[in-house]
C-alpha cells in the first residue's frame, strides 16, 4: 500500500515540475503553440474544405489546402499590420 501512494507522489510531483517547465518555456517561445493552435484550428477547417469539394479532393489534399488557407489569411493579416503600423516591427 505504501508503495502506492509514495509512487503516486512521485508522479503528481513529477507531472506538476513538467507543466511548470511547460509553462516557462511557452513565455519564452511563442511559434510551437501558435502552430498547435493552427492545427487544432485545421482539425474545423479541413472537414469543411473536404465537404465543401464534394469529396473530390482526398483528406490530406483537404487538409493541405486547410492550412494553405490558414497560411494565408495569417500572412495577410501581419501585412495588414506591417503596412499600417510599422513603427513595431
Amino acid at each position: 500500500m505504501k508503495a502506492v501512494q509514495n509512487r503516486r507522489t512521485i508522479v503528481a510531483s513529477q507531472v506538476l515540475e513538467e507543466i511548470t517547465e511547460i509553462w516557462c518555456q511557452w513565455r519564452r517561445q511563442k511559434l510551437p503553440l501558435y502552430l498547435f493552435l493552427a492545427m487544432c484550428f485545421n482539425l474545423v477547417v479541413a472537414p469543411l474544405v473536404y465537404a465543401a469539394t464534394g469529396e473530390q479532393l482526398s483528406r490530406s489534399q483537404s487538409w493541405g489546402l486547410g492550412l494553405l488557407g490558414l497560411v494565408t489569411v495569417g500572412l495577410s493579416i501581419y501585412l495588414f499590420f506591417v503596412m499600417f503600423v510599422p513603427e513595431k516591427f
